[in-house]
């Protein structure tokens, strides 16, 4: 990550599989990040999200304990909060348990199913989240996105979190972003962003259209499965993926090489 330009990892998120793992594995994943990073200048974001708060509350103590950049919470999503109010009960119970470290909630209703005003939450939250710091914003609503950049007189930071649409949040005004694809696939975005910064509104739109073409070729095998098929080929192997998604065949991963290969992926990076 540091060699491709990343300097902060979020981790135990969507990509990071986390409502699959037990609360000993995602305290042992926590771990471990922070011994392999120490000394470093990887900085670590722990998401602690889960549908019992309780645990969520320990996963966001230990990761103040372990010093982590900030933390950061689905919303629960089997029982799901009815309101703007009750969510902000819901990250008030986990960001109490870490005073002292930043909290972002992660509002990804395509996966939660929640769908709640962000600029509502934004708007009032702080009075019950002092240590508040923004939203990883994993929603296509460019109107709400303004306005959540917005509240407050622009207090909150709000990265986004669409990777294959990253040129339109730069355009409203987004500053970072959070993503699954920025593992494999980072010296795109970088140029991406160079290119926007400069007014290359050309080489941007080139740049993006290789992510969109990446999640593609990624999505149709499955996702999660030809993701981490695409790390162990770049030579981190991540392991398998855990049930109900799934991992590629010896086939599929062969497929899957030899269309990233066409596209020119490899080239890319």
């Amino acid at each position: 990550m540091i060699a491709n330009g990343v300097h902060t990892a979020f981790i135990g998120g969507s990509t990071g599989e986390s409502h699959s793992l037990s609360l000993d594995e995602r305290r042992a994943l926590a771990k471990r990040w922070f011994e392999v990073t120490r000394g470093s200048e990887l900085k670590v974001v722990v998401h602690v999200g889960s549908n019992c708060l309780t645990d969520a509350a320990a996963l966001a103590r230990q990761a103040q304990e372990l010093g982590a950049l900030a933390v950061s919470a689905l919303s629960p999503s089997y029982f799901k909060p009815r309101s703007v109010d009750v969510l902000i009960d819901c990250c008030a119970q986990i960001a109490s348990a870490a005073p002292e470290t930043p909290f972002y909630f992660y509002d990804i209703p395509v996966l939660t199913g929640v769908n709640l005003s962000m600029p509502d939450f934004l708007d009032t939250a702080r009075e019950r989240i002092p240590n508040l710091a923004g939203l990883k914003f994993t929603n296509p609503d460019l109107m709400s996105y303004q306005l959540c950049l917005r509240a407050k007189d622009g207090a909150f930071d709000c990265p986004w979190g669409i990777d294959e649409v990253l040129l339109a949040a730069l355009t409203m005004g987004a500053t970072g972003a959070v993503g699954s694809t920025y593992n494999f696939a980072a010296p795109i975005y970088h140029r991406l962003m160079a290119a926007f910064a400069k007014g290359d509104l050309a080489a941007a739109r080139a740049e993006q259209f290789r992510s969109v073409q990446v999640v593609q070729t990624l999505a149709r095998p499955g996702y999660m499965g030809a993701a981490k098929a695409l790390m162990k080929r770049l030579g981190v192997d991540v392991g398998p993926a855990r049930l109900p998604n799934t991992s590629l065949t010896g086939d599929q991963a062969a497929a899957l090489e030899c269309e990233l290969q066409a596209l020119g992926f490899f080239d890319w990076l």
